[in-house]
C-alpha cells in the first residue's frame, strides 16, 4: 500500500489521506472544492465548485500515475440534488470515459460547500 500525497491538491482536513494506491488501483479520499494553493473554498456556485473539486481528483489521480481516463468508480455528494444537471454538465468534461458513478445528495458537506468527488481508478 503507498500513500498518495502531492501539493496540487488540498491537504487533508482530518485523519486521513489524499489516497492510496493498492494493487494497481487507485483510491482518492473526496474533493471538496478547496484551492490548494490558498486553502479557500472557491466562489461562484456549484458549476465552479464542481470544477474545483473534479481537478483535485485529477491531481491525485496524476500523482499516483494515474488518469481521468482510468477511473472506474465514482461517487459524487451534492449538498442539493437540484444541482444534479448542473454538477453533470462539469463532470461530464472530466469523466469522459464515463466510469460507473453513484451520486447522492447529503444533508450537508464539509466546510457547508455544496459537493464532493471520490473516485477509484486503475495505474
Amino acid at each position: 500500500m503507498n500513500i498518495i500525497s502531492t501539493t496540487k491538491a488540498p491537504g487533508a482536513i482530518g485523519p486521513y489521506s489524499q489516497g492510496y494506491e493498492v494493487n494497481g488501483f487507485v483510491f482518492t479520499s473526496g474533493q471538496i472544492p478547496i484551492i490548494p494553493e490558498t486553502g479557500e473554498i472557491i466562489d461562484g456556485g456549484i458549476a465552479a465548485q464542481a470544477e474545483q473539486s473534479c481537478k483535485n481528483v485529477g491531481a491525485i489521480l496524476e500523482a499516483a500515475g494515474s488518469g481521468y481516463d482510468k477511473v472506474i468508480k465514482t461517487t459524487c455528494f451534492l449538498a442539493e440534488m437540484s444541482d444534479f444537471a448542473a454538477f453533470n454538465e462539469v463532470y461530464a468534461k472530466y469523466f469522459t470515459s464515463k466510469p460507473a458513478r453513484s451520486c447522492v445528495a447529503v444533508k450537508e458537506l464539509p466546510k457547508g460547500v455544496l459537493c464532493e468527488v471520490e473516485a477509484i481508478a486503475v495505474k
